[in-house]
């Protein structure tokens, strides 16, 4: 029978990436706001986003060592604090650079967030003795879903758009003071008795292999699956929203019971057959004669990539406990240059060939991590 204070420690975990995707969403749901204040071109704003992330990636490498330091559960919480507050600044911004400025702020300390949450998370796990990794990241969704319909919802009603970011920060700042008491602080005391960094190993480049491609491919289904449908199959902007809520919808869904199934399956055995289910999914998008097809290959993208990544960040986690954090900021981060990289790599390849056949880059990948899951996670439980 689970603790108490173990089950409070689930929920809290829970409700920080629920934190996390909720602040991160308000920026995404007024984007186009945004654009309009500041007059900026959707080319600037594509800067603006790889900007963003790089500012994420540089935040991430130096996150590990602060995280395995000072404990998870700290760490979280001043940078979920720093991120709630930083999330008003483009809302404040008129022109480009000052948008810049804001959105560097608020990419660093997404970056150590992305850390420490899923060392908190890894932390969680490892006291419950049983896989809870993906159950995690499915309230990170959750967290996305509530930003678009609270957003949404206050665009609709033409409140100020300064106003709408200092509601999502309130509540971001209520849940995080929610939250604290729960955390867990004992990964804090992993690391004191090593000092120094972790070594590379053939299994931490195995993982971040398998993060980068199955990543990648994530990327290519949340950016180019609406892209997909109205360009090759002839569909309204309406209809190609669809098959990206498809994707997202069964990406949700999917992990909420997935960790069932990686405690029965192991997690190498679970990734080689969920990437092959993955793989199956873009080859049903690719060959869509009709967009009902279409929306079924992404959903069942969706499906199958959805309890991957989490898996490599628990075994990341697990390596060597003492540098959890360090370990996973790197796994993290060659999968975060995926996600920045892989929509750009499809977007140049449509230069020389049909969109089609430039998704046979992420489905290649896709039995790439097939093939090394097992290697990299070991094949039984």
């Amino acid at each position: 029978m689970v603790e108490p204070t173990l089950t409070r420690a689930r929920v809290a975990t829970s409700a920080v990436l629920f934190t996390n995707g909720f602040v991160l969403g308000a920026w995404i749901v007024h984007i186009p706001a945004i654009m309009d204040r500041t007059d900026i071109s959707a080319a600037t704003l594509g800067t603006l986003l790889l900007w963003t992330g790089v500012c994420a990636w540089v935040a991430m490498q130096a996150a590990g060592f602060f995280v395995d330091r000072t404990g998870s559960a700290r760490a979280v919480v001043v940078a979920l604090v720093v991120m709630c507050l930083a999330i008003v600044l483009p809302s404040l911004a008129t022109n480009v650079w000052t948008l810049a400025a804001g959105l560097g702020i608020l990419g660093a300390a997404n970056g150590v967030v992305d850390v420490a949450q899923n060392a908190q998370a890894v932390t969680v796990e490892r006291a419950y003795g049983r896989p809870i990794m993906s159950s995690f990241h499915a309230y990170f969704s959750a967290g996305g879903l509530a930003a678009s319909a609270l957003g949404g919802a206050m665009l609709a009603l033409g409140s100020p758009v300064p106003l709408d970011f200092v509601v999502f920060a309130i509540i971001g700042l209520v849940l995080v003071v929610a939250v604290r008491p729960h955390l867990l602080d004992h990964d804090v005391r992993d690391s004191q008795d090593r000092p120094g960094r972790p070594a590379w190993t053939l299994q931490i480049v195995l993982l971040g292999a398998l993060a980068f491609a199955l990543m990648l491919a994530e990327g290519v289904a949340y950016d180019w699956s609406t892209v997909h449908l109205r360009d090759e199959l002839g569909t309204s902007e309406a209809l190609a929203a669809v098959a990206y809520g498809a994707f997202s919808l069964t990406m949700f869904v999917s992990r909420l019971v997935v960790d069932r199934i990686v405690a029965v399956t192991g997690a190498g055995t679970f990734v080689r057959w969920a990437s092959l289910l993955g793989a199956c999914g873009l080859t049903i998008a690719i060959v869509a004669p009709t967009p009902a097809i279409a929306i079924l290959g992404w959903a069942v993208v969706g499906i199958g990539l959805a309890g991957c990544v989490p898996q490599f960040f628990s075994a990341a986690g697990n390596v060597d406990p003492r540098h959890g954090a360090a370990i996973i900021a790197r796994v993290t981060g060659m999968g975060y240059v995926a996600l920045l990289s892989g929509p750009s790599i499809i977007g140049l390849l449509t230069h020389w060939v049909p969109l089609t056949t430039a998704f046979l880059v992420p489905l290649a990948l896709c039995l790439v991590a097939s093939a090394l899951a097992p290697r990299a996670l070991g094949s039984r439980r």
